[in-house]
């Protein structure tokens, strides 16, 4: 009979931090081979304590487990890696939200596009930005389109993919193209008077 604090201790999600200089050197093939899907953070080697001081480089990892696990077996895990001991996780979204410290404006900002996930764990509806955000986006758009004097939608579009992959990108993509290529059109009808 399983009691109600062994039953509390069983979740899908589990987190772990691995650290580079005691993880086997093929620690994510050994993840992969179990069939545990998994988001890796970008390794965070831009921590700092307290008093200013790095801390140890490591990576954030959430294990995604199609079923409940213990405490127990997510320690085996964690032991596979060579890593410290589990902690249940509370959120998927804040847990992967926290691989870029996108909550925690005073701490180093890693990159989402430097996320790694493996398995069917989509994490891009965790980083979905408010109205305010998109229209902030939309007018830095403009502001840089007037700037530089574009004349061409791929010409933006070519620039967002390169610098700008991770805000301005996936915004023309999905629904500003429209509004930012009129603009285009109407100053370039105007350069041309």
């Amino acid at each position: 009979m399983v009691n109600n604090r062994e039953k509390e201790s069983r979740s899908k999600i589990w987190n772990v931090m691995v650290y580079p200089d005691s993880a086997p050197e093929n620690w994510r093939d050994m993840l992969v081979e179990e069939g545990i899907f998994f988001v890796c953070s970008p390794l965070h080697d831009r921590d700092v304590d307290e008093h200013g001081e790095i801390i140890k480089a490591h990576w954030h990892i959430l294990l995604c487990f199609t079923s409940n696990k213990t405490y127990k077996q997510a320690l085996e895990v964690a032991e596979i890696l060579n890593a410290p001991v589990p902690q249940r996780a509370k959120s998927t979204g804040g847990s992967i939200r926290y691989m870029t410290h996108i909550d925690s404006p005073h701490k180093f900002q890693y990159k989402k596009s430097d996320i790694e996930v493996y398995g069917n764990i989509d994490i891009e509806q965790y980083f979905s930005i408010t109205s305010g955000e998109r229209y902030n986006l939309i007018r830095e758009m403009i502001e840089f389109v007037k700037n530089n004097e574009i004349t061409e939608i791929q010409d933006l579009m070519d620039y967002a993919m390169r610098e700008r992959f991770n805000d301005w990108f996936p915004l023309l993509c999905d629904n500003s193209a429209y509004v930012v290529g009129m603009y285009i059109k109407s100053l370039r009808h105007r350069i041309k008077k």
